[in-house]
């Protein structure tokens, strides 16, 4: 079974503190989905219009398992704390077995 993960490209954060109340309540949301965080805020090599803010990478055992932790309760209500104080692009991706 393929892997799911998560990957976050933070363009711009414009509340660092509504950030930091989106880790505290994320980080146990993901866990709790069985999500393994696997890179953050690590160095970056920008390439082809890339973007060297943060940047952010959890695995899943698998995709279903992937897109039912960012749907589950826990993790909405993380999603609310983050508002709109950042702009990001977040996807759910199928990994290759």
């Amino acid at each position: 079974m393929a892997k799911g993960y998560w990957v976050s490209v933070y363009r711009a954060i414009s509340d660092p503190e509504r950030l930091a109340a989106y880790n505290t309540l994320a980080g146990p949301a993901v866990r709790a989905g069985g999500g393994r965080l696997l890179s953050r805020d690590g160095r970056v090599v920008a390439r082809e219009a890339g973007i060297t803010q943060r940047v952010v990478l959890i695995e899943f055992d698998s995709f279903e398992q992937a897109v039912a932790a960012y749907e589950s309760e826990v993790y909405q209500k993380a999603l609310v704390a983050l508002s709109d104080s950042v702009e990001r692009d977040f996807r759910i991706i199928e990994g290759i077995e």
